[in-house]
């Protein structure tokens, strides 16, 4: 395997650069990140390819583009605080709390999340704070978030997201069926939403309450 900062590196320049990430921020994050620590051993190969990349549970860690227009769409400053719901591997996690100030997460299955803060640990993240439970009902204790990143689909944006994003905050989510979403940027503006449409997508379901029954 070539060296893994070569790789790393070539990910920057050819999926994100070339496909119109700017934000220096996102592009310093992702350069300073480790992929291959976020990913199973058996996929280790595939840490820096241009596709998901399975994590178990039927659930997987976002091509590195989506997770970098994902993040760029929250136009974070170093000061926020950011909640992301689907927390998975861990990986947008790390990549958020690198540009911003606080990163809570919410993940459904305890494994991945115990998994997730091993690896975080490790990699000396310490801003970033990880709980089990439904996605779909945020994280009230910590509200309200200056930004929110939704990593499942959703029928419709779940009420109690927009309800704790702050007043001038931005929601990234993919709304749509089981099969294809839109991903969405919400901005809450005196108190309403203004959705701005970003691009087609496929993401894993967001169950819980607000989200789908069952995958």
């Amino acid at each position: 395997m070539k060296d893994l900062k070569v790789l790393r590196e070539k990910m920057v320049k050819e999926q994100l650069i070339a496909r119109g990430i700017k934000d220096k921020s996102v592009l310093a994050a992702f350069r300073q990140i480790p992929r291959e620590e976020f990913i199973p051993s058996e996929f280790k190969a595939d840490a820096y390819g241009d596709y998901p990349v399975p994590i178990g549970s039927n659930q997987t860690i976002s091509q590195p583009y989506i997770v970098a227009l994902m993040t760029q769409e929250l136009s974070l400053k170093k000061e926020d605080k950011v909640l992301e719901i689907g927390t998975g591997s861990g990986y947008q996690a790390a990549i958020l709390a690198k540009i911003c100030r606080e990163v809570f997460g919410v993940e459904r299955f305890p494994h991945l999340v115990k998994r997730a803060e091993r690896v975080l640990n490790n990699l000396d993240i310490t801003n970033v704070k990880i709980k089990s439970g439904d996605g779909t009902l945020g994280w009230e204790e910590f509200a309200p978030y200056d930004g929110i990143i939704v990593t499942a689909s959703a029928p419709e944006i779940p009420q109690p997201l927009i309800e704790q994003l702050k007043e001038g905050g931005r929601l990234v989510i993919p709304v749509g069926n089981l099969n294809s979403q839109s991903l969405l940027r919400i901005n809450k503006i005196e108190n309403k939403i203004r959705k701005e449409f970003i691009c087609d997508c496929v993401f894993v379901p967001l169950v819980g309450k607000y989200g789908w029954t069952r995958e």
